[in-house]
């Protein structure tokens, strides 16, 4: 039991023995269950938990904004697979911190999001409390799980269902809701402690069924020309040796999605990331390995995905109500993504199983054509620069520290870093994930370089860095290893936009020309740079790896080098009229 109330406030020890209260019960189950890090934003009515929290020899992350403290849950979540905690106050704190939880539960990550409250019956009558609002009602919609503590005693048992709900089946955002006064309650130390719920193995292995394996096993005898497709959920699940070895025994090409990348090397000669377009379309049976066929890979239809009905798709999958969500599934396999790997592995022992050396052949040249054609475009020196020559120089920089987590956001600098910078390592990418969301940049670099203790490289877009820029005071106040590169090509998408109506005001797209976000970093203690060409570039990262110093490097892109959307424009709607009211559209 950590150091009781009475001792922490300076009050004499109750004559019936030491007491405790609602703050160190909620410390104490935290810890018991080995969540030893919150991200928060202090204030009414959670200050003192997180103090008493630092005191108690947890790690408190301090955020400037509640939202990209949860982010950094969220990503805690993911890397740890344990639920990251954040932490926030009632009402507008608690509707910034929904904002993650909700991402976290789109993107099957464990979180628990923890925020203080009003009383139960003063919110009920609606009698106007401070920061009044009906937070468990507003959260159930956006998450796994939502509970409400209302007395001590019940923290224990609270604190356990959040961790079992977020992190078994299919992981996920869990609320809980803390009303101020239920922290100040005070009970016995020894009773306190009996209330307390250490849980156990709460996510277990699920292994498909025989019949499902056999199932699977018969679809891929008959393969001519199929793939893998790696998702996240397998990055999550952390079983890479299994499914490199079910890779690897298949023979099959991969096609890893972006935050796959590394459990397998995207140098890996079975990678067919650069012949992405030829795999979907001509493959004919298509393993689903902990990725969703969702709008990511155009819902399984279309002509990406070749003629209709073409394919035979074997989905592993932890949640049996994902299977035919889009497409039919010719060989469903409920569990996790290391079970069902492993099962496939005993399935195919005796069998006669491997990809025709055509069909091997046919994505080789296709994916060594386009990494010839790319590798030209990016070695040019054009100052200002390109995406891809800035790129280029950030590729080679992982590639001589894979060790490095890459965190990744934006429209062009998202679309284009994804495709060009290779992984070599598992769970060294993190990106904007399911939702596509903006602004998760700075909160999932600090939660890397807190879980891992690795150097980050946070490649930023100009406009994805604006909504969460704040936060470089976060990553310098800790002393973070976290160096910032923000693509600033003066604008979304594109720096150069016209008002298309010709008044003065610029475009709706267009920022501050040449804004100095290095001068940013400065202002904080750390170091930036603003470099105006890729050998400028190479020089600050090289020194900023080296280093482990905060860094921001303000690399200064061509303003007309960007595309619309960058490669999601089709989601981005127009019409017959826009296009013959306003010449300006067709050259978007």
């Amino acid at each position: 039991m950590s150091a009781t109330a009475h001792q922490l406030h300076g009050e004499p020890a109750s004559e019936e023995g030491e007491l405790t209260d609602g703050f160190h019960l909620l410390i104490d189950a935290l810890k018991l269950n080995g969540l030893n890090t919150i991200y928060n934003v202090p204030g009414i009515p959670i200050t003192d938990l997180g103090r008493y929290a630092q005191a108690q020899g947890m790690r408190v992350i301090s955020f400037r904004h509640e939202q990209h403290a949860g982010y950094a849950a969220s990503v805690a979540g993911f890397l740890t697979k344990k639920p990251g905690v954040c932490m926030t106050v009632s009402a507008p704190g608690f509707l910034n911190g929904l904002t993650a939880v909700a991402n976290a539960t789109t993107n099957c990550w464990p979180m628990i999001l923890i925020s203080g409250s009003s009383e139960r019956e003063i919110v009920d009558l609606a009698q106007g409390d401070y920061e009044e609002m009906d937070q468990l009602a507003i959260a159930r919609p956006f998450c796994k799980a939502a509970y409400r503590l209302n007395h001590a005693e019940d923290i224990g048992i609270a604190v356990a269902r959040a961790i079992r709900s977020a992190v078994s089946g299919r992981p996920g955002g869990v609320y809980l809701d803390i009303p101020g006064a239920m922290l100040g309650q005070v009970m016995k130390a020894a009773e306190g402690e009996k209330t307390l719920v250490k849980v156990i193995d709460p996510a277990p292995r699920t292994r498909p069924s025989e019949e499902a394996v056999a199932r699977a096993i018969d679809v891929m005898k008959t393969a001519e020309r199929p793939l893998i497709v790696i998702g996240k959920g397998a990055a999550y699940d952390q079983s890479d040796d299994v499914i490199r070895e079910l890779v690897e025994t298949t023979g099959y090409p991969f096609l890893p999605m972006s935050m796959a990348k590394g459990i397998l090397p995207d140098t890996h000669p079975q990678c067919a990331a650069a012949a992405r377009s030829l795999v979907l379309k001509e493959s004919d049976c298509v393993i689903m390995m902990g990725a969703r066929i969702n709008w990511l890979l155009s819902h399984g239809k279309g002509k990406q995905w070749g003629e209709p009905g073409s394919k035979r798709f074997i989905q592993i999958d932890i949640d049996p109500e994902e299977m035919d969500s889009n497409v039919e599934i010719a060989a469903p396999l409920v569990g996790d993504v290391g079970s069902c790997a492993r099962a496939l592995l005993d399935g195919m022992k005796g069998t006669d199983i491997a990809p025709p050396k055509e069909w091997l052949d046919a994505v080789n040249s296709k994916a060594t054509a386009n990494m010839e054609k790319m590798s030209a475009r990016l070695q040019n020196n054009n100052d200002p620069m390109d995406y891809h020559a800035a790129l280029g120089v950030l590729k080679q920089a992982i590639t001589d520290r894979p060790d490095t987590i890459l965190v990744n956001e934006g429209a062009n600098t998202l679309d284009m870093a994804r495709s060009i910078i290779n992984i070599h390592k598992p769970r060294h990418r993190i990106d904007v994930g399911t939702w596509g969301v903006m602004g998760i940049g700075m909160g999932a670099a600090i939660a890397a370089a807190v879980e891992t203790g690795q150097q980050v490289l946070a490649v930023e877009g100009d406009s994805a860095f604006g909504f969460c820029g704040m936060e470089v005071e976060t990553i310098c106040r800790y002393n973070l290893p976290v160096c910032i590169v923000i693509f600033n090509n003066n604008g979304i998408y594109r720096g150069d936009g016209e008002n298309w109506g010709g008044g003065d005001d610029p475009a709706t797209t267009v920022f501050v020309k040449d804004a100095r976000y290095d001068k940013m970093m400065e202002a904080f203690g750390g170091k930036g740079v603003w470099a105006k060409n890729p050998d400028e570039l190479r020089q600050a990262v090289e020194e900023a790896l080296s280093s482990g110093v905060p860094t921001l490097i303000n690399a200064a892109i061509d303003p007309a080098a960007g595309k619309e959307s960058g490669n999601i424009g089709n989601l981005n709607p127009s019409s017959v009229v826009a296009q013959a009211r306003y010449p300006q559209a067709k050259k978007i």
